[in-house]
């Protein structure tokens, strides 16, 4: 799932990659004051509402500009945009405890809460210490969109291969050899991160605790709606509830892949990373035709569907639009289609990982991506304009409600809809001519999506708790690189392909670490897409299965999300939670529905198997 943000995402957490915005408070309103008043917290708030969304619409532009044209001068300019943006917010929340004992009205209460603890990043006061934060923060986002693994060819030649074509590598081959040169020339990247990381994180950890908080994974955790330490003990049940899921998943690919590559993969310990398809294995959709469990059932194929029915980066978007408009949401703008960037430019450096925009929070909604005529990439689609759509339905809210209920939900939205992207409703719309229903098809197709959506499950989860350890210093810089592959052995299953050392810095080939985008909201909604799409397909009338669902122009299904986005952050989650599913407590019994066939499936192909790692 590549999904996504964009790079300078550090201050409020601007969902998706939608980001960037400054002002700075007047002098009079940075004075201590002894005493302070209900009617000075109001008028703090709205005061910071309003320069905030002025700042970060500054910086949103230059972000933009540097995502889409990589260079020294416009990293300068996107730099120089986040230190008026980390000052000012900086500056703001500190003063957010002048108004702690008082007793507020409830939106002036929760503006204080967001503004506090909806950050990624909060700045420590000193403003040499900003200015280094905000360029480490642009150094190390440089670093991994200009990231290519050179080497010498037979002929002496230099070649290079950036992350697309590496990715491609990693997707389409089967060369033990060939897969190891690709995973282990995309690390060669990360390593001059390490240094600038762990002083990123010093910094940042500085910041949390002027405004109250132990380090900055306390921060993160502060802005789910509960105690911090209560939010760790949430994720671990949502993870029992679908550990035991992906470990049948694990054990029956684990036997496949035996099968292809022999003794390179064990009988009953870890697989190793780079034979997953994926350059992070999050995700294992495209080594399906190896563990394909019917290899004569036809399958569905939508790449080669969209690439024979001639379509291009345009018409998988207005397809990925006609869906949300189909459940009477609103048309993109024309100047959505004037400004995203749907391909990837000739001739220039872009950061081409997939993110959705409100560059100045008032409907200048755009997409950026590297759109490729494949399955993935439309999915992909459909989440960035998840993303946009909630944009749409809040951008009239106040600034600091302009977001999701927590950040999980954001990232659930598109793939909610996504999944009613079914073989029927693909067939309806002219992508796929015919769609087999017999048994074998079913499970064909739940495996394949399974590949996604559960195999992504656990790294979803360790990719933070990798980073809370950092920031709490129970992993120090010399262990960043082992307590990095000890997370991923035990949640995923997964190994190193080779021997890694202390000078490695493998988590920074991961995206969302060097731009500094927590990743909880992706475990988180990948549980919440499957509850949402419950409730979205009860709204519809559906009545069979649950995987068969598809809410194409269903109204009532559009109504009932709708009433969810325009909620924005103005409510706790489980408010905005009930408003679409009826229920206050996040489950995940929907997915676990979702995939009851392949589950029952699984443990049949598995009984000879010795599971687990």
């Amino acid at each position: 799932m590549q999904k996504i943000y964009v790079v300078l995402v550090i201050v409020l957490s601007c969902i998706l990659g939608s980001c960037a915005h400054q002002a700075s408070l007047s002098s009079n309103t940075a004075k201590p004051a002894t005493k302070r008043t209900p009617a000075q917290a109001k008028e703090f708030a709205d005061k910071v509402n309003r320069e905030l969304k002025e700042q970060w619409t500054d910086a949103g532009y230059a972000d933009w500009v540097m995502n889409t044209h990589i260079t020294d001068d416009t990293e300068y300019l996107a730099t120089r945009a986040m230190e008026k943006v980390l000052g000012y917010s900086a500056q703001a929340i500190k003063q957010t405890a002048e108004f702690d004992q008082l007793d507020l009205d409830s939106d002036t209460k929760r503006f204080l809460h967001l503004l506090k603890v909806s950050s990624a990043i909060v700045a420590p006061t000193d403003s040499d210490k900003q200015k280094r934060l905000a360029e480490i923060a642009a150094k190390l986002t440089s670093i991994y969109g200009k990231g290519k693994h050179c080497k010498q060819n037979s002929d002496g030649k230099k070649s290079c291969q950036d992350l697309g074509e590496l990715s491609s590598v990693m997707a389409s081959s089967r060369d033990y050899d060939e897969l190891l040169d690709a995973w282990k020339g995309w690390r060669t990247i990360s390593k001059p991160m390490k240094n600038l990381y762990e002083e990123f994180a010093t910094l940042s950890n500085e910041g949390a605790q002027e405004v109250g908080f132990k380090n900055s994974g306390e921060l993160w955790r502060a802005g789910y709606d509960m105690n911090p330490s209560e939010f760790k003990k949430e994720t671990e049940r949502l993870w029992k509830q679908v550990a035991p899921l992906y470990e049948d998943l694990h054990c029956y690919v684990r036997a496949k892949l035996k099968k292809t590559y022999g003794d390179k993969i064990s009988n009953s310990g870890p697989i190793p990373a780079h034979l997953l398809g994926n350059m992070w294995a999050q995700e294992w959709s495209n080594i399906f035709e190896i563990v394909k469990p019917y290899g004569t059932t036809a399958s569905i194929d939508v790449s080669a569907a969209l690439k024979s029915k001639k379509f291009d980066a345009l018409k998988m978007t207005r397809l990925s639009e006609s869906f949300f408009t189909s459940l009477g949401m609103k048309k993109l703008p024309k100047s959505f289609w004037k400004n995203s960037m749907f391909t990837k430019p000739p001739h220039r450096d872009v950061v081409c990982h997939a993110s959705a925009w409100d560059v100045n929070f008032s409907g200048d909604l755009r997409i950026k991506m590297c759109i490729n005529i494949n399955e993935e990439d439309l999915i992909t689609i459909h989440h960035e304009l998840g993303h946009i759509y909630y944009y749409v339905y809040y951008n009239t809210l106040p600034f600091l409600y302009q977001n999701g209920a927590h950040d999980g939900f954001h990232e659930a939205i598109g793939d909610a809809i996504a999944l009613s992207v079914t073989p029927e409703y693909l067939k309806t719309v002219g992508v796929l001519d015919k769609v087999s229903k017999d048994e074998k098809a079913l499970i064909n197709f739940q495996l394949k999506k399974a590949l996604d959506k559960i195999a992504f499950l656990p790294f979803g989860k360790m990719i933070d708790e990798w980073r809370w350890k950092v920031f709490s210093g129970e992993t120090t810089a010399e262990n960043y690189n082992a307590d990095w592959w000890k997370l991923r052995e035990k949640y995923q299953g997964i190994k190193a392909p080779l021997e890694r050392n202390v000078n490695d810095f493998d988590p920074g080939a991961k995206y969302h670490i060097p731009a500094n985008v927590p990743y909880t909201r992706y475990f988180l909604a990948h549980i919440l897409q499957f509850q949402f799409h419950e409730a979205l397909c009860s709204a519809a009338g559906h009545t069979g299965p649950l995987h068969e669902c598809s809410i194409y122009k269903s109204k009532n299904a559009g109504k009932r999300l709708i009433r969810m986005l325009s909620l924005g952050a103005s409510k706790p989650w489980p408010d905005a939670l009930e408003a679409l599913t009826s229920t206050r407590q996040m489950s995940a019994k929907p997915l676990l529905n979702y995939f009851a066939p392949l589950s029952q499936w699984l443990k049949a192909q598995n009984k000879n198997e010795q599971c687990g790692w």
